[in-house]
């Protein structure tokens, strides 16, 4: 965000860096003006932090403004190019938001970007890696001169002498449908050594200390389950869609497991 000020009417001119170019924000005069644009870029920040979707009663709840205000300042970011879809009564999704620059990210927030992905290089999973090595190059050429060395040179740093898992499958099969949210079917070896054939819902792959996991619904049991990548023998793709069903699957299961990571004191 760039700032240009008049000395003689104190006028604020606000603009949001796009990819290609700039747009008026608002333009206002005063003080009091200059606390709405904090509100709007505070609102930004609340939704990008909150899952998808939101209502606005949720959002004034989040950032301490009416309903009403929550509802004039999202007519400002549309009009300024955030993309927020929804409307009032059904709740808002943003799914681009142009006023977020990589250059924004101060020195504490480039180390956690450098943290997380070279700690993603080291998982096993290849997929991961290579994305991971290429994610940080983006995000360097796109960082002023200079900043680019505080994220190549971080001095935060990750050293595993061995890869965390060791990923035998075909990750890449489970994530592809995880997101088109396509059942797999499954040759699956249990801790006693016994086999059997499934048919899953897979809904999210889990990195946890000690395996990589699938959480998935389980046609055979017909209830949620765990399947560790490494006890799955054999891997197949259907054509067998369970969209739109993934995401509230998800949250029902992550429910379900909370209670025993807050017994377990996890």
């Amino acid at each position: 965000m760039s700032n240009s000020f008049n000395r003689h009417d104190f006028s604020v001119s606000f603009v949001v860096e796009v990819e290609y170019g700039t747009i008026p924000l608002l333009t206002v005069c005063g003080s009091s003006k200059v606390a709405r644009t904090d509100r709007l870029f505070r609102l930004l920040q609340t939704m990008r932090n909150l899952p998808s979707p939101f209502t606005g009663a949720r959002l004034a709840e989040e950032t301490g403004v009416s309903l009403r205000s929550i509802y004039r300042d999202i007519d400002s970011l549309r009009a300024a190019g955030a993309r927020i879809e929804g409307e009032r009564g059904y709740g808002y999704c943003l799914v681009e938001d142009n006023s977020l620059k990589p250059q924004a990210f101060d020195r504490t927030e480039l180390e956690a970007l450098a943290l997380g992905l070279a700690e993603v290089k080291h998982l096993g999973d290849f997929g991961l890696a290579s994305a991971a090595h290429v994610a940080l190059t983006k995000i360097a050429a796109m960082l002023p001169r200079g900043r680019d060395q505080e994220l190549f040179h971080a001095i935060s740093q990750v050293y595993r002498p061995n890869p965390r898992y060791t990923i035998k499958l075909d990750i890449e099969t489970v994530r592809h449908a995880c997101w088109h949210e396509r059942a797999l079917h499954i040759r699956y070896t249990d801790s006693n050594g016994s086999i059997s054939e499934r048919t899953i819902l897979p809904l999210t792959v889990m990195y946890t200390s000690e395996a990589m996991t699938v959480l998935a619904w389980c046609l055979l049991r017909e209830d949620f389950r765990m399947f560790r990548i490494d006890r799955i023998l054999e891997l197949t793709s259907t054509a067998k869609s369970f969209r739109p069903r993934r995401v509230a699957l998800l949250r029902e299961y992550l429910s379900v497991l909370a209670p025993a990571r807050a017994e377990s004191g996890s």
